[in-house]
């Protein structure tokens, strides 16, 4: 019973993307519009630097600044036993 339900599901998802690929008209997409102003593209070193290397700068830096002006370490230093009286001797 489990195999026609999946075999149905799996018509169904691939009769919809069918559909939705031929319903869409790749073909307008180099018409323009009015107003359109593309530009020229970028390289693909400015689309790795743009879209891969400034976020991981970026995250870099962030987890840096994080980890250097953490204090929550400071404040969690646990005493060792006897220190309180060690320093009492003295």
């Amino acid at each position: 019973m489990d195999k026609k339900n999946a075999l149905r599901a799996g018509a169904l998802a691939a009769g919809t993307t069918l559909m939705m690929l031929l319903m869409s008209s790749p073909a307008l997409a180099l018409t323009r519009d009015d107003g359109d102003d593309p530009g020229k593209g970028l390289s693909v070193i400015q689309t790795l630097g743009l879209y891969v290397a400034i976020p991981v700068a970026l995250f870099a830096v962030i987890a840096g600044l994080v980890m250097v002006l953490d204090k929550s370490h400071a404040h969690h230093r646990v005493a060792k036993p006897g220190a309180d009286k060690a320093k009492a001797k003295a």
